[in-house]
């Protein structure tokens, strides 16, 4: 009976359980070196086990990171890669529990104790992680200006949270370290319509632009019925990024093209790799500045 029990529980955590959920369930401690030594169950790390065989992937790690104590939750940019903002897993790996005092290396991973967590943390796909506003606010203190930017960009774009919300959240973090860095990171997307962008790359795009004093095109406005990613339609002139989930198809690219030339568009098309390591090419396809500008 307790194994059956154990399977559900398994089945809900990508096939993780934490020690105290082995005794919750009434497993003794001489009942779980039993399986251990049959392999029916298999360490992952102190404290945190799986029912062989394992399937090694993403959400089963980091579910496993926060089995290793209760009230565990990934922090900064362990969550961040979590929730989708980021994608290049930290090298060390971070989790905040509730309590105080500074972090501490423990099995490889960094623990933060935190005695602000109530209200906010969150869960995606039944992974423990901080609240994505909370997960901004600590990825100040860890990360590099852009990679912060980027997981603002990508947190607003994926609807995650809102240039409004993050600024309610603001409030909340007042006195809080990171939060005046939060604040300057949150004030570049000022009047940008971030929350229509589909990429990234289309929101560092308008950011580039604006900075160079550069027209501001209509975001993913329809031209001939059709969705164009940056355009100006005073300039009959459209800039598609290229790249990613909504670029596949080149048949698809080449219709809606034909689509805007029928209407008299010029249609210019730049990599979305581009945006982000040479946007002066970005630049050099934009319409240049209106006389008088500051740029």
């Amino acid at each position: 009976m307790r194994d059956a029990e154990l399977a559900r529980l398994a089945g809900q955590q990508r096939n993780r359980f934490g020690y105290s959920q082995l005794v919750e369930l009434g497993f003794t401690p001489e009942a779980i070196r039993h399986r251990l030594r049959s392999g029916r169950i298999v360490r992952r790390r102190r404290g945190v086990y799986a029912i062989a065989p394992v399937l090694e992937d993403d959400d089963g790690h980091w579910i496993e990171l926060t089995l290793t104590a209760p009230g565990s939750f990934l922090r900064d940019r362990t969550a961040a890669c979590a929730l989708g903002v980021l994608d290049r897993t930290p090298p060390i790996d971070a989790i905040v529990r509730p309590g105080v005092g500074g972090p501490r290396l423990h099995d490889g991973i960094r623990v933060y104790r935190s005695a602000t967590l109530a209200g906010e943390t969150a869960e995606v796909r039944g992974i423990p992680v901080t609240a994505i506003e909370r997960t901004l606010l600590d990825l100040t203190g860890v990360s590099t200006r852009a990679a912060l930017a980027r997981a603002l960009r990508e947190a607003v774009r994926l609807e995650l949270t809102s240039l409004a919300l993050l600024g309610d959240a603001l409030g909340r973090f007042r006195g809080r370290r990171g939060t005046p860095r939060l604040a300057a990171a949150l004030a570049r997307y000022a009047g940008l319509p971030i929350e229509d962008a589909r990429s990234g790359s289309e929101v560092l795009a308008m950011e580039i632009l604006r900075d160079a004093g550069r027209p501001m095109p209509r975001l993913n406005h329809r031209v001939g019925g059709e969705e164009a990613d940056l355009s100006w339609p005073e300039l009959r002139l459209i800039l598609e990024i290229d790249g990613g989930p909504f670029h596949l198809d080149r048949g698809e690219d080449a219709r809606k093209q034909a689509v805007w030339e029928a209407a008299g568009f010029e249609v210019r098309r730049l990599p979305s790799d581009l945006v982000y390591e040479a946007p002066a090419a970005l630049l050099a396809l934009a319409p240049p500045a209106r006389a008088g500008s500051s740029a």
